[in-house]
């Protein structure tokens, strides 16, 4: 009797992370996530508006991780950065109404690695001063928080890096990582429905147009949660397009 084939081996979850720095003011701290990046095993580095890059500085604080920074890819928006992913986690501990989910950086790392089985995820990092944008989380699936000191909370961009790429390593060496067998949407296709939904929630009356900001950060938090499948957004178009197909045909017998 011959020995059961093997099940196909994944891909190496962490060869499918991004680490993305948003509006990135000082070099050096560029160059220094390089670095810890590296010395945790992962590669891909984006970056949305930096200030300035390339950059002297970043390849001195680089290191030896020169190889991440030449081959990191720079977007000017965030729709850019995350094309093609199926999950992304925004790295923030400011308060915000109507929150994503909040993990902390070791949930969230386990989260990413099962996701990573089945396409790219992201570690989103917003600017040294700021951090993220209210507009930036909502194009992200969960919130992942670092429980610092409330008296002193403030990290350096590279320490955060450093700190999440640890968690992401740890995950991935796990022996045993929780399978999901579903087929996730990307962030494209997420957006696409996003602007459709919007679009017949107008139509249908139900979105006032003066003011349709509020309920569509909540409608994207709620379907966050969900983390819908590929067969399931088709479903949820097709519902979207039978609504604005009957409230079209409604006002043609008006």
């Amino acid at each position: 009797m011959s020995a059961p084939t093997p099940e196909p081996i994944p891909p190496a979850p962490l060869s499918n992370v991004r680490v993305v720095l948003c509006q990135t003011s000082h070099p050096g701290n560029i160059g220094a996530c390089a670095r810890a990046m590296k010395t945790m095993g992962l590669e891909h580095l984006v970056l949305v508006n930096p200030k300035f890059f390339p950059h002297a500085e970043a390849e001195a604080m680089a290191s030896r991780a020169t190889d991440i920074l030449s081959e990191a890819r720079v977007c000017t928006r965030l729709d850019e950065a995350l094309s093609g992913s199926v999950f992304a986690a925004a790295s923030t501990a400011r308060n915000r109404d109507l929150s994503h989910p909040v993990l902390s950086p070791r949930e969230a790392a386990v989260r990413m690695m099962q996701e990573a089985r089945h396409g790219p995820v992201a570690l989103v990092m917003g600017a040294e001063k700021y951090g993220l944008t209210v507009e930036e989380v909502n194009r992200c699936s969960v919130i992942a928080s670092i429980p610092a000191n409330p008296e002193y909370s403030s990290l350096n961009l590279a320490a955060a890096v450093q700190l999440f790429a640890y968690e992401l390593r740890m995950a991935a060496l796990d022996p045993t990582p929780a399978q999901q067998s579903f087929a996730p949407a990307t962030h494209e296709d997420l957006e696409r429905f996003y602007v459709h939904l919007e679009q017949t929630l107008l139509e249908v009356g139900f979105l006032n147009p003066e003011a349709p900001k509020r309920l569509m950060q909540r409608m994207r938090r709620l379907f966050a949660r969900t983390r819908l499948e590929r067969e399931e957004l088709n479903i949820l178009r097709g519902i979207l397009a039978a609504a604005q197909e009957a409230a079209r045909k409604g006002r043609k017998v008006d």
